[in-house]
């Protein structure tokens, strides 16, 4: 008799952690933020260039005006020939959220010419944006570049922006840019307006490529992610899977495959169809997977497991060289090694450049990690060879290099950031004993890897 009471009490000891655990974490699993009331422009506004398909010079601009759709288009004039003054006409839409609603426009631009300099401007009405300009790439160029962030995310009046023109300032080679989700803090208009602005100048300019991020979703016990998503970043309408937002594009020598990783079991296995479908297609000599949650955890072994027994087989088994990854606030680089310790391919980036930072453990696979600060990174590919570095994004200083080279079917992989010093930067609340933990395993490990 006794012992059943012990059990009881252990029992209800159990259940009552189990709901004090479960009402702490209320709002972080289900409590979406309010979106406060909107009334949509009416002129043209929030224009973007994206990629359009699988194929490298295609593009698609997408953009919002007004609350009705109207009559819409793009002018487009070829530089190299300013009397071809195109017009393509554009799909529009009108989506209600949770407190406005507004007309989304999108133009698909086919059988552009590589090399060639574009002007265009998006009309709606009789109303129109200004100009903006982008370019294809010629095809002889032997070099192919772009910049990676991990999660943006920037609160109002963030200095997402200006680190994102700093950043292209100091590579006017790179060809676009790469979004490992959570671009925008949430799904409501205002801060649709932040990512807007953090785009400004950058995002009419270059192709912008992003996957979906837990924030880009409503919070539920299943998540919903609103048709505006994918009205904006408008590759996706054609390339979903069912309701999974993955995408493809060959570009020259390099092939990119933006998964879903927000989604439950049942998507993630359609999800991991199309990735082998896709991977077993591909003959592009660098192949580069992007999604939002790191398949190799920096905040806990036990972190997305789902995700990593989805994807993870496939991407060594067909050659994946590079796994892009956000989620996780912070900046971390595993690679994967022989019996002998030589370096090899994949190699698994997380990385951000949002104002917030995470707690983190220092997990012993990993090569390196950054704390504190944000990053970009930028990938540079020229014939068998391809550069990855990483740098701190508010001051531009080197934190990350390394290189793969291939020959035949040799693969090389050189570590230069090896001797790069690492930053892990904290300051801890000293009320928090999360914090206080946290501090005391980055004093640990600074004085294991000598960094004091």
């Amino acid at each position: 008799m006794r012992c059943r009471h012990i059990k009881l009490i252990i029992s209800l000891l159990v259940l009552a952690a189990l709901c004090y655990w479960c009402i702490d974490r209320w709002d972080v699993w289900f409590e979406n933020p309010e979106e406060a009331p909107y009334k949509a422009s009416v002129v043209p506004t929030r224009v973007l260039l994206t990629f359009g398909d699988e194929q490298e010079d295609s593009r698609n601009i997408s953009w919002t005006c007004g609350d009705e759709t109207r009559p819409a288009y793009v002018e487009l004039i070829d530089q190299q020939d300013s009397l071809q003054r195109k017009t393509i006409p554009a799909t529009g839409e009108v989506f209600e959220s949770r407190n406005g609603k507004a007309a989304y426009y999108v133009a698909q631009l086919r059988g552009l010419q590589k090399g060639h300099h574009y002007r265009y401007r998006v009309c709606t009405g009789n109303a129109a944006s200004e100009w903006f300009t982008f370019h294809l790439p010629d095809a002889e160029k032997q070099e192919t570049s772009f910049l990676y962030m991990g999660d943006i995310q920037d609160s109002i009046g963030g200095i997402a922006n200006q680190l994102l023109r700093n950043a292209f300032r100091a590579n006017p080679d790179a060809e676009f840019f790469v979004c490992g989700g959570d671009l925008t803090e949430r799904p409501t208009d205002a801060y649709w307006g932040e990512t807007f602005e953090s785009l400004d100048s950058v995002g009419q300019a270059v192709p912008v490529l992003t996957v979906t991020g837990n924030h880009d979703y409503l919070k539920g016990v299943i998540g919903k992610l609103e048709r505006r998503f994918s009205l904006i970043h408008s590759y996706f309408l054609d390339s979903m899977v069912g309701e999974n937002q993955v995408f493809t594009v060959r570009y020259k020598n390099m092939q990119f495959f933006c998964l879903d990783s927000n989604r439950e079991f049942p998507y993630l296995w359609t999800q991991r169809q199309w990735l082998k479908k896709k991977l077993e297609a591909s003959t592009a000599t660098w192949k580069v997977v992007v999604l939002h949650h790191p398949l190799y955890s920096i905040r806990g072994r036990m972190n997305n497991l789902i995700q990593r027994w989805m994807f993870d087989d496939l991407i060594r088994e067909y050659g994946v060289d590079l796994v892009l990854q956000g989620h996780e606030h912070a900046y971390a680089r595993m690679t994967q090694h022989t019996d002998d310790g030589t370096a090899i391919t994949p190699i698994y980036t997380v990385s951000h450049c949002s104002p917030k930072s995470y707690r983190i453990e220092f997990d012993e696979r990993f090569d390196k990690f950054g704390s504190g600060s944000r990053y970009y990174q930028k990938v540079l590919t020229h014939g068998d060879t391809l550069f990855l570095t990483a740098r701190d994004a508010h001051d531009g200083s080197l934190y990350d290099s390394l290189y793969i080279v291939k020959q035949g079917s040799s693969t090389q992989l050189v570590d230069v950031g090896k001797d790069i010093p690492e930053r892990i930067e904290f300051i801890p609340d000293p009320h928090n004993k999360k914090d206080v933990a946290f501090a005391e395993r980055i004093e640990d490990y600074k004085r294991r890897k000598h960094l004091q």
